[in-house]
């Protein structure tokens, strides 16, 4: 089922983006009385009847909604580092959507590739992923935010860290408990540094370990995603 984003539809502004209008008008050729489903991000699917066919505003008006309650039974935050090939974030960023995740940060570190983003792209990113994946609700992406900066201000109920030194971590199934609100830090490729990991335990993260291999950033965050997934299964 094609599914279109109009995440003002609660607000009663009853047509598609200019983007969206057009996908449905000239791409898919919709046409006047023909119905389209809708996500708002916020749990709502929406059945809509279209009443005025044109491209760059395209208004309907709304047949049924079914609202969804909850996204998944989990809180999962993942603070990552943008990779400096822009490709393999938005990779990410595309899977932990379609596997299952609630809020991202791009995180500014020590040893961090890439100091900018394009959040405009990376959102279109996941909203593409969120209707590829039939859900309704759209995780949460915040701005590139310095480390030093998310650590201290982020009072989430299990926190982690996952980073490469020689340390007693565990894996994040022997700490992980089911249906909690977690945030998960994964660094650049040349790993977080040793006063990032020191000011992050200090703040209560738990040293975690993802395996024996070393993974690529994006690689580790989609990691995650799929092992929280499937530890709530």
């Amino acid at each position: 089922m094609q599914l279109f984003y109009s995440p003002k539809i609660a607000n009663q502004q009853l047509h598609l983006s200019a983007e969206e209008s057009r996908h449905a008008i000239k791409v898919l050729r919709k046409g006047e009385g023909e119905i389209l489903h809708l996500v708002d991000g916020k749990g709502g699917y929406y059945q809509v009847e279209i009443t005025v066919a044109n491209h760059k505003k395209c208004e309907f008006r709304i047949v049924d909604k079914v609202e969804q309650s909850n996204p998944i039974p989990y809180e999962l935050h993942i603070a990552i580092a943008p990779t400096k090939n822009n490709d393999r974030i938005e990779w990410f960023i595309e899977k932990a959507t379609e596997i299952g995740i609630t809020e991202i940060t791009p995180i500014l570190c020590d040893h961090s590739e890439r100091k900018v983003i394009n959040q405009e792209r990376l959102t279109k990113v996941l909203v593409s992923a969120m209707k590829q994946s039939g859900q309704a609700f759209l995780p949460k992406l915040n701005p590139l935010t310095k480390l030093g900066d998310l650590i201290k201000v982020q009072n989430m109920e299990s926190k982690y860290i996952a980073h490469c030194e020689e340390q007693r971590q565990k894996k994040l199934n022997e700490l992980y408990k089911k249906g909690s609100k977690s945030l998960i830090l994964i660094g650049p490729e040349g790993d977080f540094s040793t006063n990032e990991i020191k000011l992050a335990l200090d703040n209560n993260f738990k040293p975690i370990t993802l395996g024996n291999n070393r993974l690529r950033t994006e690689t580790a965050g989609v990691f995650v995603c799929s092992t929280i997934n499937l530890l709530e299964s």
